[in-house]
């Protein structure tokens, strides 16, 4: 694990402690080392395997890794790369240079400025706050929050959102936090505090440039070296990795490519269920005779989830985005028994690769704005094809009604927010808690493809920050790095420069990534066409026993006393979540709905407490 905190200025000992004990909170293993160290107008709190380094009135610490430490003279640690490239080049300089994941605090004693940076993909947190016009920052926000005083105040935006929006909703707004005084810094973001004043800025950005030329066999060449190159880099900078494994090609590509590197093969951990609708024991079977050492199967069926998500609060200091990581909680854990210190995984290689369902949308927004009606026409009928659903039907018509509540068609490339996701619960929402028709969700238009819009609004805004801090809150609380290649900037850069026929094309997504694991992934694998997603089996959890304990605990005084939701619809979606479980009936249920309302309610009430 690694943490870092700080403030400026000479402020008390019982600042340090709060930021000290704020780090520790939450963390599930036996052995902590804490350093906390003063010089000048800085004092800075380390944690565990965060790095640090001093030297001609500099201070720099780090939570993360820096990947491509190699490029540069031989340092005794990557703090104190930081610091020579500083010296050198200056903090944004400094910045510009790292491939890394990385939350950073460098501390200037000659010009006394404290700088703030973040990688550019937002893998490692880092939040600050102002104090009696002084600066604290830490890789966690209740710390920050604590400082203030006893009284902690809630963003109550956060809270709505949480409460009855969709959870890519939760990010819309990258500066903020779940504490009302404490900001997020910002992926790809620099900040910088002197003399009582702040100023901050990005020091990379995608751009919208024409895509790359070349048939598929030289560009998926070109993308299998930089996937290749992002796993053997992170590699080197672990001793003992395990690799979380599903049926799916983002997860076995990362770990087929470590095999691939090395020529050894490595332990895998994944979360099973008796439940065959999220269960995806039998795909991964196909791996277990290549890159699979040993396949570790978490059974996770029917867990206590309100003793558990306590637990997971802990760790967060919010409440949790999906019920997915829930299992995913459980198999970190069993990774902290086996003596590893990171875990591999293949987050962000749907966004980059279009793999989610919904890009089939915005893929064909493309084909339309560009003329192509034939090429939609086929590519419609593949999709209905391949991926129809007693539930969540596919057809032409259910296609075309999409893409007219989805894009806007004037303004090529524009994604429109879907008013039938971000609606559903708002209803459930008290509105005399906060007026959730204020909150108008940002949808950035840097390109000219929607597909490219589309998959950057859910890198930067939705579906990959909330995913990232999960993933990073849970490997710590069991004292291991989160490693995620598909994160490497240079392969973002890369893949935001290939046409979206080489995404999505007959009905088939990862176009490119299948061509480049060719030879790496096994031939079951890299076809497959069907796609479970990675979920977890929910909807039983607040069903038959688990319905009566979350109604106990809505019916409680304390939920009440909240006020943040409408009792009525809430409890109507409770009855109506039981029936639709307990029929069989090929309806969506309110699985997640439900999980962020628990979740929610123990976050509050830990707080409170």
């Amino acid at each position: 694990m690694s943490r870092i905190a700080g403030f400026t200025g000479h402020q008390s000992l019982e600042m340090t402690n709060i930021l000290s004990d704020g780090l520790i909170r939450g963390m599930g293993v036996s052995s902590i080392k804490l350093h906390s160290f003063g010089e000048d107008n800085i004092n800075f709190v380390i944690q565990g395997k965060a790095q640090s380094f001093y030297t001609q009135n500099l201070w720099v610490v780090l939570d993360g890794l820096i990947y491509n430490s190699d490029e540069f003279e031989t340092t005794q640690n990557d703090a104190e790369l930081i610091g020579i490239l500083y010296l050198r080049f200056g903090f944004i300089g400094a910045l510009e240079r790292l491939n890394g994941d990385f939350g950073i605090a460098l501390y200037d004693g000659k010009t006394d400025s404290l700088y703030l940076g973040r990688d550019r993909l937002g893998v490692r947190p880092l939040y600050w706050t102002l104090l009696d016009n002084h600066l604290a920052f830490a890789s966690r926000p209740l710390p920050l929050a604590k400082i203030h005083g006893k009284s902690i105040t809630l963003n109550k935006g956060f809270v709505a959102r949480f409460a009855v929006c969709h959870y890519r909703y939760f990010d819309n707004i990258p500066d903020e936090s779940p504490y009302k005084e404490v900001f997020q810094l910002p992926s790809a973001s620099w900040l910088k505090w002197n003399n009582g004043k702040i100023s901050s800025g990005i020091y990379w950005q995608l751009e919208d440039k024409p895509d790359l030329e070349g048939t598929i066999e030289d560009l998926a060449s070109r993308y299998k070296f930089l996937l290749l190159d992002a796993v053997n880099r992170r590699l080197q900078k672990v001793c003992k990795p395990a690799f979380t494994l599903s049926g799916g090609m983002d997860s076995s590509s990362v770990l087929a490519c470590a095999s691939h590197n090395t020529g050894q093969r490595f332990d895998a951990f994944s979360s099973v269920y008796h439940d065959k609708t999220y269960d995806e024991s039998q795909d991964i079977q196909v791996m277990l005779s290549g890159p699979v050492q040993t396949w570790n199967p978490i059974q996770v069926d029917n867990p206590d989830i309100f003793q558990l998500i306590q637990r997971m609060v802990t760790a967060h200091d919010e409440p949790v985005s999906t019920a997915t990581w829930l299992s995913h909680f459980l198999v970190c854990e069993a990774i902290s028994k086996g003596g590893y210190d990171a875990v591999f995984g293949g987050l962000g290689g749907d966004e980059l690769n279009a793999g989610e369902y919904e890009y089939f949308f915005f893929h064909f927004a493309d084909l339309q704005g560009q003329g192509y009606d034939d090429n939609l026409t086929t590519e419609i009928k593949a999709w209905a094809h391949y991926h129809d659903h007693p539930i969540f039907r596919k057809n032409s018509e259910i296609a075309l009604a999409t893409l007219s509540r989805v894009v806007d068609t004037k303004n090529p490339g524009r994604c429109l927010v879907d008013p039938q996701r971000f609606n559903r619960y708002s209803k459930a929402l008290n509105p005399d808690y906060f007026d959730i028709s204020s909150f108008l969700p940002i949808m950035e238009h840097r390109f000219s493809s929607y597909l490219k819009n589309r998959t950057w609004q859910d890198l930067s805004r939705e579906t990959a920050p909330c995913c990232l801090r999960a993933e990073d809150r849970q490997t710590k609380a069991f004292g291991l790095y989160n490693i995620a290649p598909f994160f490497d900037d240079r392969l973002v850069e890369f893949m935001f420069r290939i046409s979206g026929n080489l995404k999505i094309k007959n009905g088939v997504t990862k176009v490119l990534l299948r061509e480049a694991m060719k030879t790496i992934l096994p031939e079951e694998t890299r076809t497959r066409i069907k796609k479970t997603g990675w979920n977890a089996p929910a909807h039983l959890w607040f069903s038959g026993q688990g319905r009566e304990l979350l109604l106990d605990r809505v019916h409680s005084q304390h939920f009440q006393a909240k006020s943040v939701f409408r009792m009525e619809e809430v409890l109507h979606l409770i009855s109506e979540h039981e029936q639709i479980v307990q029929s069989g009936i090929n309806q969506e249920n309110h699985m997640m709905f439900l999980w962020q309302l628990l979740n929610l309610d123990v976050w509050m009430e830990a707080i409170q407490t």
